[in-house]
């Protein structure tokens, strides 16, 4: 009798122990999950679906932010001058957006906002260029009219833009990639 319930008192805490070490495990993969999955207040900016987010391979993109493809993308909802809103975005260690392919924004849902980008008319070279140095390329965006070497670039995200004087208020796109191991394997 008395083999027989220290058995069962083996049984019962063997089993115990193992539900404990079930649920600390299941509350770190959570913990980890919280801190590596990127942020989207969707109050700000209604961004892509919880697919897209954690598809996007990126550990952390500041709240507010929306991460996609190794970026984090800040779409404003309030609007600046073209040179406001590069100064709010260096202030986030970014840049204007430089679009870099014609589909970069696809995780954007379907609307008609134009959104100033990093794109800027430098006299001295008589050349487009985006702000980080890079140069334009015709070829990849061929909707993009550059008519007013005077005026700031506007773009939206059913790939058309429309130039506009600087000084106009209009809402605005700030990106910042991301340096993860995930994005070079």
């Amino acid at each position: 009798s008395t083999v027989f319930q220290t058995t069962q008192w083996r049984l019962i805490s063997g089993t115990l122990g193992l539900i404990c070490l079930l649920l600390a495990a299941t509350l770190g993969i959570l913990l980890i999950i919280s801190f590596t999955k990127p942020h989207n207040d969707s109050t700000i900016f209604p961004g892509p679906n919880k697919e897209l987010q954690e598809a996007s391979d990126c550990w952390y993109c500041p709240e507010k932010w929306v991460g996609y493809k190794c970026n984090c993308y800040f779409i404003s909802t309030e609007e600046k001058t073209w040179k406001e809103s590069r100064k709010f975005c260096v202030s986030q260690n970014s840049s204007l957006l430089p679009l870099e392919n014609e589909d970069e924004l696809d995780f954007m849902p379907y609307n008609q906002n134009f959104y100033w980008i990093g794109l800027i008319y430098d006299e001295e070279h008589a050349a487009w260029f985006w702000e980080d140095g890079s140069s334009f390329s015709r070829d990849l965006f061929p909707l993009i009219k550059l008519s007013d070497t005077k005026k700031c670039i506007l773009y939206c995200a059913t790939k058309s833009s429309i130039d506009e004087s600087c000084e106009k208020k209009n809402r605005y796109i700030c990106k910042r990639q991301l340096i993860s191991v995930k994005c070079f394997i």
